[in-house]
């Protein structure tokens, strides 16, 4: 597992640039020079991604916590958690750079599936943690 936590970190790594990348040309192509959601797409690719990856290939040295059977299921809900918010961050970020209003009813949608996600990465890692608080006792 420690395998592939750590491709799993090197995998949003890459996302993470490619993000950065895509946020400086996109904004600097459409000539857009506020403020605008994807920028966060980079730092969280980055820190939830894979700070959070080589985190649990650390831990997973230490404690061997990956054996337990929903770990695995948990490090899938994380993943699906991170790239559902991280495509909010996207569709808010493009209708902003784009200068297209939002509708109240899309606005609410783009909030309530980035919240959707984070629900599921806090619920998942909160199983991680508590499997590594187990096997550290």
């Amino acid at each position: 597992m420690i395998r592939r936590y750590v491709n799993l970190s090197f995998i949003y790594a890459l996302l993470g640039m490619a993000a950065g990348v895509f946020y400086r040309e996109y904004t600097k192509f459409s000539g857009f020079a506020g403020q605008t959601s994807l920028g966060f797409m980079h730092a969280h690719y980055l820190v939830l991604g894979m700070a959070m990856f080589l985190l649990l290939a650390l831990l997973e040295k230490a404690f061997a916590f990956s054996e337990e059977k929903h770990v695995r299921w948990a490090v899938i809900v994380y993943q699906a958690g991170l790239n559902v918010t991280e495509l909010g961050f996207l569709l808010r970020g493009l209708a902003q750079v784009s200068g297209s209003g939002l509708s109240r009813g899309l606005d609410a949608s783009i909030s309530g599936i980035a919240g959707l996600g984070h629900i599921a990465m806090g619920v998942s890692m909160m199983a991680m943690l508590l499997s590594v608080r187990r096997r550290a006792a």
